[in-house]
């Protein structure tokens, strides 16, 4: 190593932040989306270096709609997020691996689980609980994972239930990740990740964060 190369700090990468700056970086990048003013990006730059390794700032568990995507939602580029999809954002076994991996592998420092208005994995679970009936092939997998978080909203009726529902759903799986046992239980405890939930605004394009419990 050269005296000079001593001398000179490496860079840090771009995860290296807080889990509250990671936050505002995704909540400007939505403003940029919503006002429909992206930043330009060049997709081939870093990606010889990506190839190496990644340093995504959020981890995110999205639903798996064609109308969210959460790159383009957050203004984001390649290596930016991680990003885990299914229909409902419902915490599984798997996507919890994936984003034990994210926080302790990675180093990424915030989780988001992002729901989405007139969410269809929502809306087939309320009728369900509703007006019980079979389901074709599979569905029926993704109506149960999402019961538990919305089972009391439905019960309690009223005005609205859909988006009330998308919110619990939300409220519901940031609850389970932030105390899953034990890599991202202890990242929270130590305060080098954060949880948190949001509903993305399919009409406006804005990510709405939920208030903590």
């Amino acid at each position: 190593m050269s005296p000079l190369r001593a001398y000179v700090a490496e860079p840090s990468p771009q995860n290296a932040i807080s889990p509250d700056a990671a936050l505002h970086r995704l909540l400007q990048g939505n403003a940029r989306y919503a006002a429909n003013q992206l930043d330009a990006k060049d997709f081939s730059s870093g990606r010889a270096a990506r190839a190496k390794a990644q340093y995504p700032v959020a981890a995110i568990l999205s639903c798996a709609d064609s109308r969210v995507a959460p790159e383009l939602v957050f203004d984001q580029g390649p290596g930016d997020l991680f990003v885990i999809r299914v229909a409902g954002n419902y915490l599984s076994g798997e996507s919890l691996a994936s984003l034990e991996y994210a926080v302790g592998v990675l180093k990424t420092p915030l989780i988001m689980v992002l729901g989405h208005t007139e969410c269809g994995a929502i809306k087939a679970a309320i009728n369900e609980i509703k007006h019980p009936a079979p389901l074709p092939g599979h569905i029926w997998d993704i109506v149960d994972a999402v019961r538990p978080g919305i089972a009391k909203t439905v019960e309690a009726g009223g005005d609205d239930m859909l988006t009330k529902a998308v919110g619990t759903n939300v409220d519901y799986n940031v609850s389970r990740i932030a105390s899953a046992q034990p890599v991202v239980s202890e990242a929270v405890a130590h305060g080098s990740v954060k949880v948190v939930g949001a509903v993305y605004e399919l009409t406006s394009g804005r990510v709405l964060l939920r208030q903590p419990a």
